[in-house]
């Protein structure tokens, strides 16, 4: 990511370094990850130790440190999506896009994830593509929701 892009990011929060979250949630948005270069960039602009930085960004799960697909997939495995079919689901969206959990396609189109609960207990199986759920999402019909994310 180019150091104009995230000092652009840190200068709409006028620098603060009380901005570090927005900051780092805008850089993931844009860039799909943190790059280390992005976080030493950020430590220096918001005078925050990289150290601190790190903690953040590797306890909060909605940082990448890895690079992530234009598409990021999440499949619900919790309790109600399981009993209603989850693994299956599951097994064919792997089979669709060729990679398992916590992997990303080798041209970056879809990073798969998968979550305990998407909080959509009524909607099983649940899958989020981009933020966007999918609920009462069969095997068969995977294919279908996913092919509108080119």
């Amino acid at each position: 990511m180019e150091n104009k892009k995230i000092d652009r990011i840190i200068n709409k929060y006028q620098g603060k370094p009380n901005s570090l979250i927005q900051v780092l949630l805008e850089i993931q948005s844009e860039n799909h990850w943190l790059p280390k270069e992005a976080l030493d960039r950020v430590s220096k602009k918001l005078n925050v130790p990289l150290s601190q930085i790190m903690q953040i960004a590797t306890f909060h799960n909605t940082f990448s440190l890895i690079p992530k697909g234009r598409h990021e997939v999440h499949v619900c495995t919790g309790s109600s999506c399981h009993v209603r079919g989850s693994t299956r689901l599951l097994d064919a969206v792997q089979e669709l896009i060729g990679i398992r959990p916590g992997e990303t396609d080798s041209d970056s189109k879809f990073s798969l994830d998968t979550s305990n609960c998407l909080g959509c207990c009524n909607l099983g199986p649940e899958i989020i593509v981009d933020g966007k759920h999918h609920g009462k999402v069969t095997p068969a019909k995977a294919e279908d929701v996913l092919k509108n994310y080119e």
